[in-house]
């Protein structure tokens, strides 16, 4: 058998897409002068439904992107589609953060700003409009979108909780 040399494992799929959604210089000042750390939030994807968030922290930008990568991946969730788009209207909210996101006819596009865009490429989303309230803070923005796609329900699925 072959050592592999790779940094990531093997039994990680390459189909997963990934997203760094931001990356965030902490400085801690010490006897000796400032302390640099990083921290990166990062979106991980297959295009086809499912989608993760991962928060990593470490001394160097690599390290921290590593590091969320593989929290992403560990916490990844099913999100329901129709086609390329969302189902229905919904609206999430995390902390001060609040999103709105639409379904759009086929060939419209993404049209959202801000943290929204790399959490519904990462989804498989193609055509859906959205608008980002509240806070800017973009880790609030991904968690209030990624609470907009949990609440999503097919049309099923909604009969069978009505029936």
């Amino acid at each position: 058998m072959a050592f592999n040399r790779d940094k990531r494992p093997q039994d990680q799929g390459d189909d997963l897409d990934e997203h760094t959604v931001f990356i965030n210089r902490c400085a801690k000042t010490v006897k000796g002068g400032r302390r640099m750390s990083f921290s990166a939030v990062i979106v991980v994807g297959d295009k086809e439904g499912n989608v993760g968030l991962g928060f990593g922290k470490a001394n160097e930008v690599a390290d921290a992107i590593r590091k969320g990568g593989e929290a992403a991946r560990k916490d990844m969730h099913k999100v329901t589609l129709r086609g390329k788009t969302i189902p229905h209207d919904v609206e999430g909210v995390c902390d001060g953060g609040r999103v709105i996101l639409k379904p759009a006819p086929d060939g419209t596009g993404l049209i959202v700003g801000g943290g929204m865009r790399p959490v519904l490429e990462a989804v498989g989303i193609r055509d859906a409009v959205g608008k980002s309230l509240g806070s800017k803070n973009r880790l609030n923005v991904v968690k209030a979108t990624l609470n907009a796609l949990s609440k999503l329900r097919s049309a099923e699925e909604i009969a069978a909780i009505r029936a």
